[in-house]
């Protein structure tokens, strides 16, 4: 890589390492909502709603190709982070 590439990519990865930083204040704000969330919720067999995460994730494919955002991305990330939400309330869940 020339000199003049690699201090343009520096000069990327540190927007990148912005944004996740902003991402991470989000994943915390969004971790706040599911445990709100959870406290109203009485039965463990609550906890994997299929229909909601349909809902949601067509709701994602929508909104990226509205973006011009390859829906293949976000609805990758969006079932990881649901997926990983739900492994974390079953962890919380008896914890209430």
């Amino acid at each position: 890589m020339s000199p003049k590439n690699k201090k343009k990519l520096d000069l990327i990865r540190v927007k990148l390492d912005k944004l996740d930083n902003k991402l991470l204040s989000l994943i915390k704000t969004r971790t706040g909502l599911v445990n709100e969330v959870l406290k109203l919720k009485e039965f463990q067999k609550e906890i994997v709603d299929k229909k909601r995460i349909n809902f949601i994730l067509n709701k994602i494919k929508k909104k990226s190709n509205k973006l011009n955002i390859d829906p293949k991305i976000t609805n990758r990330i969006w079932k990881n982070m649901i997926w990983s939400y739900i492994d974390y309330e079953r962890r919380n869940f008896k914890k209430k």
